[in-house]
């Protein structure tokens, strides 16, 4: 079995049978998974898939795009949110991200997390699922934005959000 790890502690409470999560949970791991096989990744061969739902249902998916000049790369992550954002959606329901690892889940970079806190609305966490696109029995770490990222860096200019 595999060692989870969230912030530093082992957490294999968090980890739960794909079979056993809510269809529409299932639907976003399967969009993300599908995501993935879009990756342009020829520099790390590290192929991500992600997908957003927003609160109207609406599932936004995006893969990691690596550039030679490694600063100009966008995460499977972002690139979802910035397809959802560009079109007008603000606020997340749920984020899955699948990329393989032969041990652990792949979760949102730090940067990625910085990103997606921005969305965390009136104190609603983001709900995040981390898949392997190919280890049976699929198993899913079942995390948060927040979880991820528990002192989250916000900019206050006097006024509120």
């Amino acid at each position: 079995m595999t060692q989870v790890y969230l912030n530093g502690a082992r957490d294999e409470s968090n980890v739960r049978e794909y079979d056993s999560l809510d269809s529409s949970i299932q639907e976003l791991i399967r969009a993300a998974t599908e995501a993935r096989n879009n990756a342009y990744c020829p520099y790390s061969n590290f192929a991500v898939g992600a997908a957003l739902r927003t609160t109207d249902g609406s599932i936004y998916t995006g893969c990691n795009i690596e550039n030679g000049a490694y600063a100009a790369s966008i995460c499977a992550e972002r690139t979802a949110a910035v397809k959802a954002l560009s079109e007008g959606k603000r606020e997340f329901v749920a984020c899955a991200v699948v990329a393989q690892q032969d041990t652990g889940f792949t979760t949102p970079c730090g940067v990625c997390r910085q990103f997606l806190s921005e969305f965390v609305s009136n104190g609603k966490d983001i709900p995040l699922y981390a898949a392997r696109p190919s280890s049976l029995p699929l198993r899913v770490l079942c995390t948060s934005v927040l979880q991820l990222l528990p002192n989250v860096f916000s900019f206050q200019n006097g006024s509120s959000k």
